[in-house]
């Protein structure tokens, strides 16, 4: 009879195990994506950006950004919490000179349980543009841009909590490149 009651219990298990693994392997994911695959690219861009700032180095440039400029004092109150910032850029002379295998491997990443896609824009003509944010506990850990253009590929990732409304800030900053965030317009006081 405990043979019987075994097998059912056994067979109960195993699925209630993988559903606990995945969440716990969800809540674990690391919002640092891998972009080596791209590397290659180099290659046979006219021009590439590779920016790897990693927390150790945040912390040391935010010392040199000084307390008394306004703009410095804002853009080193808002790296101040984040654990990397990477930046990878590919401009190409002709069109297709990436693939869709190149882009799929970045997107793959982002399909995870703790990823979200908050924008995505696409364009025919001009390309696309997708925005992820990575959760956890209620709290954005990381951001992730991946904006393709016929002649351009870029992968921005911002690992740590970003503050969504300071994020333009950031437009221009460490290799991220414009893309267009704007920041929310302040209400007007009526008197």
């Amino acid at each position: 009879m405990n043979t019987l009651f075994q097998i059912p219990v056994r067979r109960a298990l195993l699925p209630l195990l993988l559903l606990l693994f995945s969440a716990v392997a969800a809540a674990a994911q690391d919002p640092h994506l891998q972009t080596g695959s791209l590397d290659y690219l180099a290659g046979k861009a006219s021009q590439t950006v590779d920016v790897n700032i990693d927390e150790h180095l945040m912390q040391m440039t935010a010392k040199f950004f000084s307390n008394t400029d306004p703009d410095e004092k804002k853009i080193k109150e808002l790296i101040s919490g984040l654990k990397g910032i990477y930046v990878k850029v590919f401009e190409f002379e002709h069109e297709n000179e990436y693939t869709t295998a190149d882009v799929e491997s970045i997107r793959a990443q982002l399909r995870g349980t703790a990823w979200s896609k908050i924008v995505n824009i696409t364009s025919k003509k001009e390309g696309s543009v997708e925005v992820y944010l990575m959760t956890a506990n209620d709290r954005i850990s990381g951001l992730a841009v991946l904006a393709t253009q016929p002649k351009e590929l870029t992968v921005v990732n911002i690992i740590g909590p970003v503050d969504l409304s300071k994020l333009s800030e950031l437009e221009g900053q460490f290799g991220v490149p414009e893309i267009g965030i704007e920041q929310p317009a302040k209400a007007k006081i009526k008197n």
